[in-house]
């Protein structure tokens, strides 16, 4: 059951990385300064987010495991992030999709970490849903102007949404690790804030004026570490240091 649990803190510390880094790859790039700062310090809330849990995870591994060890020098495919994180910015209405999905599922999500039994993981999820909370209203004010304000910024949003909506299922897949949890009771089962997770979308959606993708078919494999081609240049970039002088500390 330990390996199980460190495999599931793994799970959710690597969502927290890459997506961090993501984000921080539009330090000095935003469209304007006042979001290229709130940007970064999304991905700073992230970055932090992904310490915690690399920390308990190397406790939980023994005292030969470190946090550095854990999120820059382990290889791709020993990452269980989803597929949506490591999904390029490719613009500004790419990134506002792609952190309205996460920040509408995680923070019903880490709501309910709030009350589960490990006091360690619960206290995560304390700290984690108050920052979610801000970075929800963010990305979920940005879906509504984009896609409420001009016809070219409608089009980028719908544009945004309509290819990174297949990305969006594997956030309720439980994985085995998770479903081994869910069945110890130690967590509770994903598709619980499925319903709410929609609904805030559609909330949103319709706000915004943005078109629900009709396309069921959805991509998997994230979680069980298969990734896209994207995770390598994440890895190459964000593992330089630690890999060209071994040994340093976060």
């Amino acid at each position: 059951m330990k390996e199980t649990k460190i495999q599931y803190v793994l799970h959710l510390a690597d969502n927290a990385l890459i997506l961090g880094q993501r984000l921080g790859e539009w330090c000095g790039h935003g469209p304007v300064l006042e979001q290229d700062i709130a940007m970064t310090n999304i991905s700073l809330d992230y970055i932090g987010r992904a310490r915690l849990l690399y920390q308990y995870a190397a406790e939980l591994q023994g005292p030969d495991s470190t946090e550095d060890q854990l999120a820059f020098l382990r290889d791709e495919w020993d990452y269980k992030n989803c597929l949506l994180v490591e999904h390029p910015n490719v613009d500004f209405a790419y990134t506002v999709a792609r952190q309205f999905f996460m920040d509408a599922f995680q923070f019903p999500y880490f709501m309910i970490l709030c009350s589960i039994n490990d006091k360690r993981l619960s206290s995560i999820a304390e700290k984690t849903v108050k920052e979610t909370a801000y970075h929800l209203k963010w990305s979920a004010e940005w879906m509504i102007r984009l896609g409420d304000g001009t016809e070219i910024s409608n089009q980028k949003i719908q544009i945004a949404v309509n290819d990174l909506w297949s990305f969006t299922g594997e956030l309720f897949e439980s994985s085995p690790y998770e479903d081994q949890m869910i069945k110890e009771g130690m967590i509770p089962d994903i598709s619980a804030i499925k319903d709410q997770w929609f609904s805030k979308i559609q909330e949103v959606f319709e706000r915004a004026h943005i078109v629900k993708p009709s396309s069921e078919w959805m991509q998997t494999g994230g979680k069980s570490g298969q990734h896209t081609e994207q995770l390598g240049y994440i890895l190459a970039s964000l593992q330089y240091m630690q890999r060209a002088y071994p040994g340093l500390v976060w």
